[in-house]
């Protein structure tokens, strides 16, 4: 019975260490591809709109603020579709699309 319980705790445990590694949990992969994105291109990450498990890690869509104007409404964002690996390192990085704030999508 202990020995039961020894097997299960760590099993328990292997599986908590598995959940802190960086871009195995979608959280996780949003922060990284965000901070990422804003180290490389110099531009604010306004946020995470997508995140999507794939086979090689982890796709997720960052809307960043390409640039600021007065009034905010026009100001020009863009999202960029960001891909990870499994360890949370960057594979490849594009915009999608290239907005104004506050125009809906057709």
């Amino acid at each position: 019975m202990a020995e039961q319980a020894r097997t299960r705790g760590g099993s328990v445990t292997a599986a908590r260490k598995r959940r802190k590694t960086p871009g195995n949990g979608p959280g996780d992969a949003a922060h990284r591809a965000a901070e990422l994105l804003q180290s490389l291109i110099n531009h604010r990450a306004e946020g995470v709109s997508a995140v999507r498990r794939t086979e090689d890690g982890w796709c997720v869509e960052v809307d960043v603020l390409e640039l600021a104007r007065i009034p905010d409404t026009t100001s020009l964002l863009a999202t960029y579709e960001v891909r990870l690996d499994t360890e949370g390192e960057l594979l490849e990085y594009y915009r999608c699309r290239r907005y104004r704030r506050g125009a809906a999508d057709q």
